[in-house]
């Protein structure tokens, strides 16, 4: 074939594909189109929102009927229990229980840490669903483990070591929770309706920590306690039934929000709501007359990430802690006339003395028990008893290879239970100078960062690790 012949090949081929484009672009398939209208395909009117317009509870769905054993009365309605102490006892007529203790039931979550409450018969937990995009509040029978109702919210958001990490609080039949994103939900307890919402990044200009919001909300006689830390407010008190602005303090020491929790406390006789933000430490009044007034604060100590709550020690003194390098310190307040002060006392290393990088301590009967961070030393994650007096050297730790990690601790009555953070529960006995292993027991088969605090109610003990939830029988009333 001569070179003129493929010429006119490669031409007549060219104009083909071109003939071929010219035709498909001018071509009309149906000139009878019939516009469709809004509505017409009998959809849903549906919101037109912005991508940051969250509704805070605007789904709602009850799974079976919200009644419950009347038997079961126990309460754990807040963070760290009724007074805020993680501790409680069991009632006389129950007795431990022997050997293994039994799972009642176990329930699958969301990845995250969020820990649940108890109220009359009711579990209670905050819960994210990836493929629904949404932040739930999710009831629970505490004998059957059962849902029986939950309300969620769509709220977009990346895993960052899981998502909720928050406990309710309950109170007066309402319970309040805040979501990953600062979005706040007061919700009848027992129906789900949902009362009112409050977005603390819209209404306070809350700067969100990055992983997530870990505040859990204080509800102090029928009043909600937050601490957005924003732009122009450091705390505030609102109405539970109503969801009406009490009181505000103004954020004059620019703190922002950490992953730490207000905490009521009565230092040098005034009623003061005690909170770590990222910035510093600060004691604002919770006493009638003055209630939200700034009384004191102090930013010689100020962690860039703070998990654990301030814990007090005395009449006067206040324990700090928290993780990555930052130890512990020892807060004094002290008050004189009108006159208020705060200075740090004592000030150390994770590996120097008494720390805990995610888990509140407990003071018990005046020792202080807590888990030691993994930069704590030859320590290390081990269970640790120390003297207010002595925060440098322990009275009692636990055995080498009793080592807990991020993992949960509570009392109940004159026991100590702990929770590694791979899902194996163990039992102590406790007294004012040492502490004994009684029994452990495996409960997460594969237990992966079981890090959200434990709660207690009517003999059953919840623990969760990552992506479940469990129900142990723990202790039994024959009357039950």
């Amino acid at each position: 074939m001569n070179n003129k012949k493929i010429t006119t090949i490669t031409i007549g081929v060219i104009l083909f594909y071109l003939c071929l484009l010219m035709a498909w672009h001018l071509y009309e398939p149906s000139g009878n189109f019939t516009e469709l209208q809004p509505g017409a395909d009998h959809r849903p009117a549906g919101h037109i929102r912005k991508a940051d317009d969250v509704l805070i509870g605007e789904f709602f769905m009850q799974d079976a009927s919200t009644q419950v054993s009347s038997k079961l009365k126990g309460e754990w309605p807040c963070f760290r229990g009724i007074h805020h102490d993680n501790q409680t006892t069991k009632s006389s007529e129950m007795k431990w229980m022997e050997g293994d203790f039994e799972e009642m039931w176990s329930v699958e979550t969301g990845e995250g840490h969020a820990a649940p409450v108890i109220s009359e018969g009711r579990v209670y937990v905050l819960d994210y669903d990836e493929q629904l995009s949404s932040d739930a509040l999710r009831c629970i029978d505490l004998q059957t483990g059962k849902q029986l109702w939950r309300r969620w919210y769509r709220v977009t958001m990346k895993r960052n070591h899981g998502f909720s990490r928050t406990i309710p609080a309950i109170s007066q039949g309402m319970i309040v929770t805040i979501g990953p994103e600062g979005h706040v939900m007061c919700c009848d307890k027992i129906t789900g309706e949902m009362h009112w919402s409050i977005d603390m990044k819209k209404r306070f200009g809350t700067e969100i920590p990055f992983w997530y919001t870990g505040q859990c909300p204080l509800i102090d006689n029928d009043m909600l306690v937050l601490a957005p830390a924003g732009k122009d407010t450091l705390m505030v008190g609102i109405d539970v039934q109503t969801g009406k602005t009490l009181w505000g303090t103004p954020n004059t020491v620019e703190f922002k929000m950490s992953h730490s929790s207000v905490i009521p406390m009565m230092l040098s006789g005034t009623l003061t709501y005690v909170y770590v933000g990222v910035g510093g430490v600060c004691g604002v009044s919770a006493e009638e007359g003055s209630r939200g007034q700034l009384l004191w604060s102090t930013d010689d100590w100020q962690p860039s990430v703070v998990a654990p709550s301030p814990m007090q020690i005395s009449q006067n003194q206040v324990f700090l802690v928290a993780g990555y390098g930052a130890g512990g310190a020892l807060l004094q307040v002290d008050k004189s006339g009108a006159s208020w002060n705060a200075v740090i006392k004592d000030d150390y290393k994770a590996n120097e003395g008494m720390s805990s990088e995610q888990q509140t301590p407990i003071n018990y009967q005046g020792t202080l028990i807590t888990i030691l961070p993994k930069d704590g030393g030859g320590m290390r994650e081990r269970l640790a008893m120390y003297s207010p007096s002595n925060l440098h050297n322990p009275i009692w730790t636990s055995a080498a290879d009793e080592r807990f990690g991020l993992g949960p601790y509570m009392v109940i009555d004159d026991k100590l239970f702990a929770f590694k953070e791979d899902g194996e529960l163990y039992m102590y006995q406790l007294n004012t100078k040492s502490m004994k292993l009684l029994r452990k027991q495996r409960i997460m088969e594969e237990g992966i960062d079981a890090w959200g605090p434990l709660a207690y109610a009517d003999g059953m003990l919840i623990v969760r690790d990552s992506k479940t939830i469990k129900c142990l029988k723990i202790a039994s009333n024959s009357q039950l």
